[in-house]
């Protein structure tokens, strides 16, 4: 007589989202802030702050610290 030999086999655990760290919410929105901030200082200073020798790369720094914030909202759970 031929057994069964199949092995039953578990369904695979649904992997559920755990939420963020507590740390998480304040340095997502922190980076939107302080890149902000950033390109504000720079217009209102007229031109001349956060970072005199980089002119208008002062903008191309604030919206990417500004994108570092909106890429983290990608995770927020």
């Amino acid at each position: 007589m031929a057994r069964n030999t199949e092995k039953s086999v578990a369904p695979p655990e649904s992997r559920e989202s755990s939420p963020n760290p507590v740390w998480f919410k304040p340095i997502m929105f922190g980076f939107m802030i302080v890149g902000l901030a950033w390109i504000i200082v720079y217009y209102v200073s007229s031109q001349t702050l956060p970072i005199p020798s980089l002119s208008n790369w002062n903008i191309a720094i604030g919206f990417g610290i500004m994108f570092i914030g909106f890429l983290m909202t990608t995770r927020w759970r």
